[in-house]
């Protein structure tokens, strides 16, 4: 259903309570999301941006309910990743003539998507497109996070629609922020940064600088997934100033997997020592195999130090631990320090493996870490918790 968020602005976009995973599998939405779209009416029309494929024709058929598409003068298209653009072969089904505004890099995308010849028109920073009363002015987003990213600001109405920018996979029927839960929300567009923000984060900070720089009066941040900032606009914008600037908190992650325990028993022992040594520091212990991976994966972003832990296996480490190094060192953490632990049998690669993925996903190698032969005894675990109070002083 429509919803009025101004007397000009309506919200035509689609909750689905029903995702629980995003990009494939790549990324864990627990708590649903919005592909949220927006109709300005003013003496011209203009629809910014569309939903997700799968439910192009309910966006279509809803958007009729709403206006007559021949009404619709202008589509804007701030980013067209297929959540975005994916109702547009649909709607243009209906209405083919209507202008497309995006960036040149937004036309490409959507050429090489959908493989249409529409009337493309192309803009970039401070280019404006008058409605009437009120003025839209396009704001070139690079890389966050794709090439053909840009804001769209609404003057008059005071609003910025800033698509992936701000955004948060959470669906709420309410819309906006002051009518949720904040401390869920803030996790999940701390999580939403996190994971797929943060690999551009000299481009969001360059972004939010540019912005302010600009000092346009914001009474709403629109983005393209989740609830709409006006309560809380000044906080959202200071935290991207936080998270995109090498961010860290006090806190150490311990990452680990475990075949028989004895890896978990490092672990807790390791914590135990960083938590005697350092009592205010937050220590998060997460099993790789069994904790959400981008989950774990926020915590490292929150944290100034990682430990990473694996028994050997073949020669190697674990599968899960595999794979939340690889996305590790794609997320592009910075200023954070680690090491690696793990117990063996025989061979005993897995720590010094561990350690050349950290160093080559810019982790600060803090020392060579620590490793067990089978089961750790009394004084296994003993030089463990050492472990981990040297390991805290040395940061």
């Amino acid at each position: 259903m429509a919803k009025k968020i101004t007397d000009k602005v309506t919200w035509v976009g689609k909750v689905d309570w029903e995702l629980t995973t995003f990009h494939g599998d790549e990324l864990s939405t627990h708590r649903g999301s919005s592909y949220n779209a927006y109709l300005v009416r003013d003496q011209k029309v203009a629809l910014i941006d569309t939903v997700w494929k799968p439910y192009d024709r309910e966006f279509v058929s809803r958007l009729k309910q709403e206006i007559d598409l021949k009404d619709i003068d202008y589509i804007i298209m701030n980013h067209n990743e297929i959540d975005h653009s994916g109702s547009l072969v649909e709607l243009m089904r209906e209405i083919p003539d209507v202008p497309i505004y995006c960036t040149a890099k937004g036309e490409a995308i959507i050429r090489g998507h959908y493989h249409q010849d529409w009337n493309f028109v192309n803009v970039k920073t401070g280019d404006t497109l008058s409605l009437g009363e009120n003025t839209l002015t396009f704001i070139e987003a690079t890389m966050l996070h794709w090439p053909d990213t840009m804001f769209t600001y609404l003057s008059g109405e005071n609003i910025l629609f800033s698509n992936d920018g701000f955004g948060q996979h959470f669906a709420s029927e309410s819309l906006f922020d002051d009518k949720v839960d904040m401390c869920e929300v803030m996790y999940e567009a701390e999580k939403y940064y996190a994971n797929i923000l943060n690999p551009f984060s000299m481009m969001a900070k360059k972004k939010v600088a540019d912005l302010l720089a600009m000092n346009l009066p914001i009474n709403l941040i629109c983005p393209s997934h989740g609830v709409i900032w006006r309560k809380n606009i000044p906080l959202i914008i200071e935290k991207y100033q936080q998270w995109a600037d090498a961010y860290q908190t006090d806190q150490v992650t311990i990452v680990y997997d475990t075949m028989w325990q004895s890896t978990r028993l490092m672990a807790q022992a390791i914590a135990d020592g960083i938590h005697a040594a350092c009592p205010d520091t937050t220590v998060m212990l997460m099993n790789a195999a069994h904790d959400d991976k981008n989950d774990i994966l926020t915590q490292m972003f929150r944290s100034k130090a990682v430990l990473v832990g694996s028994p050997t296996v073949n020669n190697g480490f674990t599968y899960a631990i595999a794979g939340i190094l690889e996305m590790a060192k794609g997320l592009k953490f910075k200023k954070k320090k680690a090491a690696a632990f793990g117990s063996y049998g025989w061979s005993g690669e897995a720590s010094k493996l561990i350690t050349e993925h950290l160093q080559k996903a810019g982790f600060e190698i803090v020392n060579d870490g620590i490793r067990t032969l089978w089961v750790p005894d009394c004084d296994a675990l003993k030089q463990a918790r050492e472990y981990g109070e040297a390991f805290a002083a040395a940061l």
